[in-house]
């Protein structure tokens, strides 16, 4: 499907919005060895995407309402066992793209997995600015107590880090630069987008700061390119942008290098 030219701008605003949001929160994730979290959300959104197109609502609408009951029940099930956040978010992760996959039809499947740029609007590109910038002020906020309890989660609960309130701020922060995602790169590369932007910028930064800022840079400027060469050649925007983004990557090894 081609673009007009409120869609290109539309989809070049939203893009850069999410790509810098999610390089930004990725930063934290790699930090905190979580990096294929996001990927699993991604899945986890699934079935609230089938239903969204099943029902011919918002895609985005679906995928936070489903993402909203996986996090609840992934951060509920944390609270009651000794198991690891990763291995809790794969059981949802599984249960959920079983149910997807009943749901989802052929035709249907594509546009969930990679996305489709072309239907941003202005609404949706507006709603996307505001929820970007409530993002990266949480995560400014979390970012050192996040680290801390990384760290040492016995050290925060001595300075009155409340980890488990922090632990599900976290979860729903990445559920909504998930479900922000799925138009610009779909469920299956969002996980891509939140990892490779930061793990680029690891090698071109010296301090905490210069690695969640540049995490934020290298993002924005994948969804950037990406959706400029999905313009000329006319392939999809979502597997462009993770590429892109890769391409960055390699380039960031060999600046380290020197």
């Amino acid at each position: 499907m081609t673009m007009t030219d409120s869609q290109f701008i539309f989809s070049l605003i939203t893009g850069i919005f999410v790509g810098g949001a999610a390089g930004y929160l990725g930063s934290l994730m790699v930090a905190k060895r979580m990096a294929l979290v996001g990927d699993a959300l991604g899945h986890v959104a699934l079935p609230g995407v089938a239903l969204a197109l099943l029902y011919n609502i918002n895609v985005v609408i679906g995928a936070l309402a489903t993402l909203f009951i996986g996090i609840l029940l992934i951060w509920l099930f944390k609270t009651k066992t000794e198991l690891y956040m990763e291995a809790l978010v794969g059981v949802v992760f599984a249960v959920s793209l079983a149910f997807a996959f009943l749901i989802l039809s052929h035709e249907e499947l594509e546009e969930a997995l990679i996305g489709d740029i072309t239907k941003v609007g202005g609404w949706e590109t507006l709603i996307s600015i505001v929820l970007v910038l409530a993002i990266f002020y949480i995560v400014r906020k979390i970012f050192p107590k996040m680290i801390l309890a990384t760290l040492s989660e016995d050290l925060a609960m001595s300075q009155k880090i409340n980890v488990r309130k922090y632990d599900f701020i976290y979860l729903m922060v990445v559920g909504i630069i998930v479900a922000l995602g799925i138009k610009v790169t779909g469920s299956l590369l969002i996980g891509a987008l939140v990892v490779i932007p930061p793990a680029a910028a690891r090698n071109f930064s010296r301090t905490l700061r210069q690695y969640s800022y540049a995490g934020m840079v290298i993002g924005a400027i994948s969804c950037l390119l990406g959706i400029m060469i999905y313009k000329i050649v006319g392939l999809p925007a979502g597997p462009i942008i993770i590429l892109t983004s890769a391409a960055i990557f390699l380039i960031s090894l060999i600046f380290r290098r020197k």
